[in-house]
């Protein structure tokens, strides 16, 4: 009986343009929080399970690449995708826990990111691409404070401000909670008290303790 020959194996679709840049933007940004600037064309080409020359048919040089990168890893799909899934119907404290929670990841990533990246001297702002940088917080902090705005929309009646103030007023105290090592002091308060000291203020009521 003849022998019956191997299937053959069927090669994989090669990927769009835009699919390229998209998985070596990927690849990238694990690399960028430990190589920072220093990370080679070579090491996110193994990261990607690609050669390295695809790197520069996808990007016309790394300093693109990395924009592209640090741009990416700004986007706080993630954390609003933790925002929205908190309830309406939890009690303002609970709300507002899971929304410091959301912010003070995406605080830590960013600054992480920057931080490695200013320290292996990547200037952001160099090339073509960026001459004209709109001024003012980032659009996907603007994101993201509009969601922590949502988590005081069912209390809004009880508030003495505007949700929207109100998000701006607690992502201050969430940006300094978060700068240590910068004249701010070393402590950092969790989540939970910094949303009872926003809440009710530092000075204890009555007779608590």
């Amino acid at each position: 009986m003849p022998e019956e020959a191997a299937p053959r194996r069927r090669r994989a679709p090669a990927m769009s343009l835009e699919d390229r840049r998209e998985a070596l933007v990927q690849a990238t940004i694990p690399l960028l929080l430990v190589h920072g600037a220093n990370v080679t064309t070579n090491q996110i080409a193994k990261a990607a399970d690609v050669a390295e020359g695809t790197v520069f048919r996808a990007f016309k040089d790394k300093q693109e690449l990395l924009g592209c990168a640090l741009k990416s890893a700004m986007e706080p799909d993630t954390e609003i995708g933790l925002i929205d899934r908190i309830p309406a119907t939890d009690p303002i404290e609970q709300r507002l826990i899971g929304g410091v929670r959301a912010v003070t990841g995406y605080l830590d990533r960013m600054w992480s990111l920057m931080s490695a990246l200013r320290d292996t001297g990547f200037d952001p702002h160099d090339g073509e691409g960026h001459k004209q940088e709109r001024k003012g917080p980032p659009e996907g902090m603007l994101q993201v404070m509009g969601r922590i705005a949502g988590l005081f929309e069912p209390d809004a009646e009880r508030l003495r401000v505007e949700p929207e103030l109100a998000a701006r007023l607690l992502m201050g105290i969430v940006f300094t909670n978060r700068m240590q090592q910068q004249g701010f002091g070393e402590g950092v308060a969790e989540p939970e008290q910094l949303v009872e000291l926003f809440l009710h203020g530092t000075i204890r009521n009555g007779g608590d303790k």
